[in-house]
């Protein structure tokens, strides 16, 4: 099979070029131009031709340990054999040009010859189809190549022999992967059709001697192009090239909002792990932003065929709204801007935003088209966000936001309000996209959007505003009421939603979203601080599930996607919870502690998920609890840091007066 769940153990890139590899160094994931655009890759990777065999460097004979260095998207992978041979890769991504850079050392307790060979089996412009190959001698260059995309693999080394096969072995030429196993290459100089290449280097090592290459991976729109960016990277040192590259990061962080985290000053080792993974996760927001149009992905891509789910390389606004408010909250406020200059131009016709979409704003492949397929909470959350964004200018920048967006806002709450005649939302999909009727989650996001655009509509200077103003915010209070009394249940905590005509008693963690981030339920109304409270009992007594060594939590019960394992973000949801209550406590008392240290054990539970490299994903495995599934995940880094944040806002409870 092709297309195969390609799960990344870390990722890479620049604003052109996104690379997500595993956690041997082998390349997963190769986008070109932008973070959804085509996989250009189905194998890339190096092995050794030694003893008479190939040993491949992603098999399972070699122990890997996968790094990222801080700070930055350099990744470290370091492998050891059995027989003795230790092979380092260093990888990062040209600060500036789509160029992988690949340096491999390799060094050996004993004496060591062979052959070098770096295979690819590229799938240019996204299909294998129509391909075609060549070896250019005068640059010592393979170069695959099919309509307006170029990919060239060169070396700071000059190759000894090299293959361009057809990857069937049916046609011409040997495919490059078969004729390696003799070590012995045909020198084919191009292919056409489904299409791999090698290149070869042989090497004779003495114990204790190490080689040094250095594999260059750039793609570019023209023939000339590629050859020309290549040749132009190699002409300059490594070291500066990493330089440029770890240059372009730490100036990016530096710009971040300046952490205290006085509460874990009684342990300053986890608080420093904290300080890492927010960085990580800072930066994995970043590489899954697009520069141009400030759409987010959810994921890169790791399912392209929807063999197993629907994909995830897409950009959905309930996701990318949680990841602006982060980056925002975390001194990025232009990533907001931008994102919502993208939602004005891909709003539809009626006022909503559609299931998903490509990063430049076309609508993406998508089961939400009819209105009871549709996910409601899309528009309420991105009208959520717009006003949270609003809040935080400040004049004459507030006046000319809103001027720019009323339009937006206006059309979007008109939407809010026709699809909530009765008081809840009208039938549509859950956020989990799994069912259809009516939800806690939906009717709250729909809540805190209308009385978002009813804000902005009392501030607005346009005709009759103020009374859109008003009509909004009773629909909104409208809503809040119906909510609570048609899905509240007596047993203390939200029905997952009226499915079939029938209050499903099913405990769902979505429920919190009432509370954080949609605010339709206050922890400054005492009874209603004591349904948030119930709310959280009942999510982790029947959700929790034990793993590395505390507890995550799952969406709902009964859940049996991929397994029905923990998601981070609903452990998130949980974490924030609790930090936001002891945010809102006067006195730090015993109560204060007991909050604090709860969201923190679920906070660590999340970080023991994380890949070696950093990355969050969307689940961690039930059993082993390694991260499990889509990785990164936008949704989850957004939330981690929104955790961060709340956490730097509360105090030591050790250091209160007696």
């Amino acid at each position: 099979m092709r297309f195969l769940i390609r799960h990344p153990n870390a990722i890479l890139g620049n604003d052109r070029l996104l690379v997500s590899m595993g956690e041997k160094g082998n390349i997963l994931g190769f986008f070109y131009p932008r973070r959804d655009g085509a996989q250009h890759v189905v194998d890339s990777g190096a092995c050794l031709y030694t003893g008479g065999r190939l040993i491949w460097l992603d098999s399972h004979e070699w122990n890997s340990k996968q790094t990222v260095e801080d700070g930055t998207n350099i990744i470290n992978t370091h492998l050891s054999h059995s027989s003795g041979i230790e092979v380092s890769i260093q990888d990062l991504v040209h600060n500036e040009m789509p160029v992988l850079v690949r340096k491999y050392e390799i060094t050996s307790k004993e004496h060591l010859n062979g052959k070098f060979y770096y295979y690819s089996n590229f799938q240019v412009g996204g299909t294998s189809r129509m391909n075609s190959a060549y070896y250019d001698v005068n640059r010592d260059m393979l170069v695959h190549y099919m309509h307006d995309f170029y990919i060239g693999v060169a070396t700071d080394l000059v190759f000894d022999e090299w293959q361009v096969g057809k990857t069937s072995d049916k046609g011409w030429a040997k495919s490059a992967r078969t004729d390696m196993e003799d070590g012995k290459l045909q020198n084919n100089m191009e292919e056409i059709g489904d299409i791999d290449g090698t290149i070869g280097l042989e090497f004779d090592l003495m114990p204790g001697e190490s080689l040094t290459i250095t594999i260059l991976i750039g793609i570019a729109s023209g023939r000339q192009d590629v050859c020309d960016m290549t040749k132009d990277v190699l002409s300059y040192p490594l070291s500066e090239i990493i330089r440029g590259s770890e240059s372009t990061t730490v100036e990016w962080l530096s710009e971040m909002r300046p952490l205290e985290l006085s509460v874990l000053d009684h342990d300053p080792v986890f608080r420093n792990e904290v300080i890492t993974l927010y960085d990580r996760s800072l930066l994995s927001l970043n590489l899954m932003t697009d520069p141009d149009n400030g759409a987010i992905l959810a994921a890169p891509e790791f399912d392209p065929a929807f063999e197993m789910c629907g994909g995830y390389g897409f950009c959905w606004n309930r996701d990318a709204v949680e990841a602006v408010l982060a980056l925002m909250k975390a001194g990025y406020p232009e990533y907001a801007e931008k994102f919502f200059t993208w939602c004005k131009r891909t709003q539809m016709p009626d006022g909503s935003w559609f299931q998903r979409y490509w990063l430049d704003g076309t609508e993406a492949p998508s089961w939400g088209n009819f209105d009871d397929s549709t996910q409601i909470d899309e528009t309420g959350s991105t009208l959520y966000a717009i006003e949270r964004y609003y809040r935080e200018l400040e004049d004459p920048d507030r006046g000319e936001f809103l001027d720019s967006i009323r339009e937006t806002v206006w059309k979007s709450a008109e939407y809010l309000m026709g699809r909530t005649e009765q008081g809840l939302h009208d039938p549509c999909r859950c956020l989990w996209e799994s069912e259809k009727g009516i939800f806690p989650y939906t009717n709250a996001a729909i809540y805190a959007g209308l009385k978002g655009a009813a804000h902005m509509a009392r501030e607005s200077n346009g005709s009759n505003d103020s009374n859109r103003a008003e009509m909004w915010s009773e629909r909104a209070d409208r809503i809040r009421g119906v909510t609570i009394d048609k899905l509240w249940l007596k047993e203390g905590y939200f029905s997952r939603g009226i499915i079939d005509n029938d209050v499903r008693k099913t405990v769902d963690s979505s429920m919190i979203g009432t509370f954080v981030p949609f605010g339709l339920l206050s922890v400054d109304d005492p009874d209603e601080r004591s349904m948030i409270l119930s709310m959280i009992e009942h999510i982790e007594r029947s959700l929790r599930v034990p793993v590395n060594g505390y507890y995550g939590i799952k969406r709902y019960e009964n859940d049996n996607y991929i397994g029905g394992n923990p998601w981070v973000v609903t452990t998130l949801w949980l974490s924030r919870s609790l930090l936001t209550l002891a945010a809102s406590m006067e006195e730090r008392d015993d109560e204060y502690d007991r909050l604090v240290n709860r969201a923190l054990e679920y906070i660590k539970w999340v970080m023991r998920s994380a890949t070696s490299s950093g990355i969050l994903a969307e689940q961690a495995d039930k059993n082993t609890g390694k991260a499990a599934w889509a990785r990164p995940l936008s949704w989850s880094c957004a939330l981690f840091i929104e955790n961060i944040l709340l956490l730097d806002r509360l105090k030591d409870s050790s250091s209160k007066d007696d």
